[in-house]
């Protein structure tokens, strides 16, 4: 599914780059996607990942839901990306939070299908740094992974079953943050991320 062919930063003699630039037009037509690390390799994909995020509830924050379609639509300009919203669960002052945890959990499950790579955004996930995380997202775009999908869970959580589909699990912070405004922080940490791939004037150290 990809192709290592150098470094950007190697340097090259005339010959050399006269054979680099045959090899792009060759492997951009088998390999129309190029992805490159922060070692500047450069990768050739047969295949464009999508990413998708899914979150319960909607965004009632004015500001938040502006500030998240901004960075929605930033992010586009790199991948395909796409919020779907679950609706809030109905009457859940009746329910036990295992009843509401299940509930939202079936709901999470009947939005993916088998061939999505599931990573949920949990407080006992993995930490990362910004360029790490950049990182993160070069391997599995590099791993032939059709649709990376994160998800935002409810007020308590994941049910066993989400766990259960889960290929990983990614923490913010520590702290801890409205689930409204965990939507507008990853989906900004996504678009750094993309940035910082690309060596854009975005992300200081």
């Amino acid at each position: 599914m990809k192709s290592y062919l150098y470094r950007r930063s190697e340097k090259f003699t005339v010959a050399d780059k006269q054979r680099i630039t045959t090899y792009e037009s060759r492997f951009s037509k088998k390999y129309p996607y190029t992805y490159k690390d922060n070692n500047q390799k450069i990768y050739f994909c047969k295949k464009k990942v999508n990413i998708k995020l899914i979150t319960i509830g909607k965004t009632d924050q004015s500001a938040l839901q502006t500030l998240i379609e901004d960075y929605n639509k930033r992010l586009n300009f790199y991948i395909k990306f796409e919020l779907e919203v679950i609706p809030d669960i109905k009457n859940v002052k009746n329910l036990s939070e295992s009843s509401q945890k299940q509930k939202e959990g079936a709901l999470i499950l009947s939005k993916l299908t088998a061939t999505d790579h599931l990573i949920l955004l949990d407080e006992n996930g993995k930490s990362f740094t910004s360029i790490d995380f950049s990182i993160e997202l070069q391997k599995k775009m590099n791993s032939g992974i059709k649709t990376l999908v994160y998800v935002i869970g409810g007020p308590y959580g994941f049910s066993e079953e989400v766990y259960q589909q889960a290929k990983g699990k990614i923490s913010l912070s520590s702290m801890t943050f409205s689930h409204q405004m965990i939507r507008l922080f990853f989906i900004e940490q996504l678009y750094r991320g993309f940035t910082i791939l690309r060596n854009e004037p975005y992300h200081h150290q």
